[in-house]
């Protein structure tokens, strides 16, 4: 059964999880050099879809398996595989980039869009939402069932979506801006994605 008043908190929680999508797209609006509507869109949906994923994993594990798992278990390690992805990320794309500035203006060759590197941001950006996955159990008598959890977290995907579809809108905008200072964009993208990483690592510690 469908309850507003959980609607409105669920869509609350998607906003929550997906301002760290947000900043990571803003990256990828700045960085990457050939994004159109196709290839922006890929993006949008692959961070949503992910988003939309780790709470369903989440949820069917608790349901499955409530008398072992607990979301301790995953809130003991979840800051930290995502800290480790994005400040991979983060240190190969300024590394790359100072590499590239090292070139003769000639051969300096701009980043393009990668699907690899958008995948492995977009599980770093959705683990969190794996332990509001399992949260979820304690909200069955609100109206999250095995049934309607699909519905509340398909919310949760569309909102990151939308979110994201922004975030490289505005990050293509901006890195116009650094479109004549080789690397900078790049650079300053890694750096982000670092403090993002940094600032996951830091709130799972506390």
């Amino acid at each position: 059964m469908w309850s507003w008043e959980l609607v409105l908190q669920v869509l609350l929680i998607g906003l929550s999880l997906a301002m760290d999508a947000f900043a990571v797209s803003i990256c990828d609006g700045m960085c990457y050099r050939d994004l159109n509507k196709k290839k922006g869109g890929a993006i949008a949906l692959i961070f949503g879809a992910f988003q939309m994923a780790m709470p369903l994993v989440g949820f069917f594990i608790a349901f499955g398996l409530s008398q072992i798992i607990d979301g301790g278990v995953i809130d003991s390690f979840d800051h930290w595989v995502a800290f480790a992805l994005l400040l991979f990320i983060g240190v190969k794309m300024i590394v790359d980039a100072c590499l590239e500035m090292k070139k003769p203006a000639e051969q300096i060759e701009p980043k393009h869009f990668n699907i690899a590197e958008v995948l492995v941001q977009g599980v770093a950006t959705s683990i969190d939402a794996l332990a509001v996955g399992i949260s979820f159990i304690a909200m069955r008598g609100e109206g999250i069932t095995e049934v309607t959890v699909w519905g509340y977290t398909a919310i949760i995907g569309a909102v990151t979506v939308l979110i994201v579809a922004a975030g490289v809108f505005i990050g293509t905008r901006v890195g116009k801006l650094f479109e004549k200072k080789t690397g900078v964009a790049q650079i300053i993208g890694g750096l982000i994605l670092v403090g993002i990483g940094l600032k996951i690592l830091i709130e799972g510690l506390v």
